[in-house]
Order: C-alpha cells, then structure tokens, then sequence
C-alpha cells in the first residue's frame, strides 16, 4: 500500500510540473509577443523612415525601372506621326518622342512589371504591329 501511494504522489508531481511548465512558458511567451508588437509600432513611427521613403522616391524619380512600349523607331516625320496616331488611338497612355542620334523613337506608357507591359502590348499591336517592350 505505501508503494502505491508514493507512486500516486509522484505521478501526480510529475503532472503538476508539467501544468506549471505549461503555463511558464505561455506567460513568458505572451509577454515576448507583446513587447515586439510594441517596439515594431515605435520603429515604424520614427521621423527617419519618413525621410527615407522621401529619399526612395526621389531616387524613383530620376532613376527609372520598368517598361516602355516602343512604336517605332526610325524618321522624324514618319515618328510624328506615329505618336499623333497613337494619341488619337490610346488617349490615355503618355508617350515619349525621343531623339538618339541617327534616330527618333516614339515610346509609350510607364509600366513597372513586364507582365503589365505586355498585357498592354497586346491591346496596342492591333494597330500598331510593329510595337516591342522595352526595358526603362
């Protein structure tokens, strides 16, 4: 009989310690979660990543990624033309008449994925076949 209690007892100590790890480890565990969250919400509110996202896009600005659909590329009366047409056809979309020397090129639209850009060449091609993506 004092084998069998003393067994009760232990495996009723063994199962109390593991509540009471259980419990520990909860408490400590909530109170980590809460102190990141609270020091994530002071990190993001600081003056100095305002300015830095001021700089990024500063930086955007004048260093540009992204796509351009090029119509044509070639004469300047034939690319005055061309630019004409496509306000006419596509008023929406912003266009570029640029000049590299021995050529003018009438670039199109300001598209940040090449997914965008081809989507939007697809619509473009049926009345300009000749257009092609472009890297900015």
């Amino acid at each position: 009989m004092y084998y069998f209690t003393s067994r009760y007892f232990c495996r009723k100590n063994i199962s109390h310690m593991r509540n009471i790890k259980t419990i520990l480890f909860l408490v400590v565990f909530t109170f980590i979660g809460a102190f990141q969250m609270n020091a994530q919400e002071a990190y993001n509110n600081t003056e100095a990543i305002k300015k830095l996202i001021e700089k990024k896009k500063e930086y955007n600005k004048t260093n540009k990624k992204g796509y351009l659909i090029q119509l044509y590329n070639g004469l300047e009366r034939t690319a005055k033309s061309t630019r004409y047409r496509f306000k006419i056809e596509f008023p929406g979309i912003p266009t570029e008449l640029e000049y590299k020397a021995p050529e003018w090129k009438v670039q199109v639209g300001n598209y940040k994925t090449r997914l965008e850009a081809d989507r939007a060449l697809n619509k473009i091609r049926e009345k300009f076949s000749g257009a092609i993506v472009i890297p900015m």
